[in-house]
């Protein structure tokens, strides 16, 4: 599926992406589900979050803080016309250089949350995530600069890589886990 350009588009492959990924998890064995993740033996693994995600949870979870971005970029800058004082979709101690760490912080954060606990956020996350979007016209997603506080991007762009590409990026994650499990 070519990536979302219009609001249709995102909010479609949001919601089929979202579905396809909590129908592979209640479809998992209990084995799936309660493995940890082993992917050391495949070499073409080398991204951090191959070793930093051990379970379905953290996964989940992961893609919940990406919400939690999400959200908090929407309602810190909203009304906000003025580039210089725009809020980060970062916490300001990362950037795109170091939002790995930050990645691994959201990890560290969630260690005690249950896998039920993770679905539940999650759930209700998508929703309103969705729900932000939708508020939004195609214009004031998709054209690049419309708002300041995007930068050089445009707001959709955040929105699908919150959710669709999110998405997708934890089934391929998911079936990797399934595979080795088999």
């Amino acid at each position: 599926m070519p990536r979302p350009r219009d609001k249709v588009s995102l909010l479609t492959a949001a919601k089929e992406n979202y579905a396809k990924l909590t129908q592979m998890i209640e479809e998992m064995s209990e084995k799936e589900l309660n493995t940890p993740f082993d992917f050391s033996g495949d070499a073409g693994k080398k991204e951090a979050h191959w070793s930093r995600d051990k379970n379905v949870r953290d996964v989940l979870i992961h893609l919940y803080e990406w919400h939690q971005l999400m959200i908090k970029f929407i309602e810190n800058n909203k009304g906000n016309p003025d580039a210089k004082s725009a809020i980060a979709f970062l916490p300001s101690e990362y950037s795109w250089k170091t939002y790995g760490a930050m990645n691994v912080m959201f990890w560290n954060r969630h260690q005690g949350t249950s896998l039920e606990d993770a679905k539940k956020m999650l759930a209700e996350s998508h929703e309103k995530v969705l729900a932000l979007a939708d508020k939004y016209t195609n214009e004031e997603l998709f054209t690049k600069k419309h708002f300041a506080w995007t930068g050089t991007t445009d707001l959709g762009s955040y929105f699908v890589s919150s959710t669709a590409s999110h998405y997708d990026w934890a089934i391929k994650k998911l079936k990797a886990h399934k595979k080795n499990c088999m």
